[in-house]
């Protein structure tokens, strides 16, 4: 058993961890121990773990778990990228959020975290063409989370969603890797438009609370957009923008403002 322990550690070090982490958080706490079983001990690999975490948080009376948990498992399978962006992910929102101590917590309690995941999940849906199904789980994500994402979305790696209340990502947003965002963020169009009509986020952005940023745009690599900003226009990259509509009022404060999370209209202005 410790020989397979070392194995996996070095082969898998995010999942190592998160075992031993659940381990300890059975020992203490004796009465989550069916939980944390269930969630995480009982599954070999994390892909299996989030296949099973998918299904049960989606599951309704118009689906069943197993169903869901046999396409979790499939896309799983057939797309690694899924569980490497899981780890970049888990790894985002210990690194970022203050409030997340062991790597166990986002898989367990975080639902902006899970609706990313769930949400991985639809998107790998509709590009096999199994659009009814993504829509599916997009009604579900947003029912079970309140995060609504369009499975044709395309989200990068590393992604941290910060209590995640009421996000929406329309139809042709693009969101780059490592970005930061806090809760009641919008990526939205600005009318009835067909076509390219959403945000175009690049790498290292953060987004404050309550920011809507709203048109086919483009917010540059590093920049910082304040909360309860409205953005309609380019933001240059490297750049804080703030205010309604928003402007460019300084430069980002910081080589990475999605990891440093520094929120503050003060800083680097």
């Amino acid at each position: 058993m410790a020989d397979a322990r070392r194995n996996i550690a070095e082969i898998d070090p995010v999942w190592s961890h998160i075992c031993t982490e659940a381990r300890a958080a059975v020992r203490d706490e004796p009465l989550l121990g069916g939980f944390i079983h269930s969630g995480l001990l009982h599954h070999a690999t994390l892909e299996r773990a989030l296949a099973y975490r998918f299904s049960l948080k989606l599951a309704s009376g118009e689906m069943s778990e197993q169903i869901l948990r046999e396409i979790a498992d499939e896309a799983y399978a057939d797309e690694p990228e899924l569980g490497r962006a899981a780890r970049a992910d888990i790894v985002a929102v210990y690194d970022r959020d203050p409030a997340c101590h062991r790597f166990l917590q986002p898989v367990l309690f975080f639902k902006g975290f899970q609706s990313i995941q769930c949400y991985r999940i639809g998107h790998w849906l509709w590009r096999r063409g199994r659009r009814d199904m993504a829509y599916f789980v997009q009604m579900r994500v947003s029912e079970a989370f309140g995060v609504d994402i369009h499975p044709n979305a395309g989200i990068g790696k590393g992604i941290m969603i910060d209590h995640a209340h009421s996000i929406v990502i329309g139809e042709t947003a693009v969101v780059g890797d490592n970005v930061s965002m806090l809760h009641s963020v919008t990526l939205g169009g600005t009318g009835k438009e067909d076509g390219d009509r959403h945000p175009k986020i690049g790498n290292g952005v953060m987004i404050g609370a309550g920011a809507k940023i709203l048109g086919n745009i483009e917010v540059g690599d590093c920049s910082r957009i304040a909360a309860g900003s409205v953005v309609l226009h380019d933001v240059p990259k490297c750049t804080t923008v703030a205010g309604v509509p928003a402007k460019v009022i300084g430069e980002a404060g910081c080589a990475q403002p999605a990891l440093n999370m520094d929120q503050l209209l003060g800083s680097g202005i």
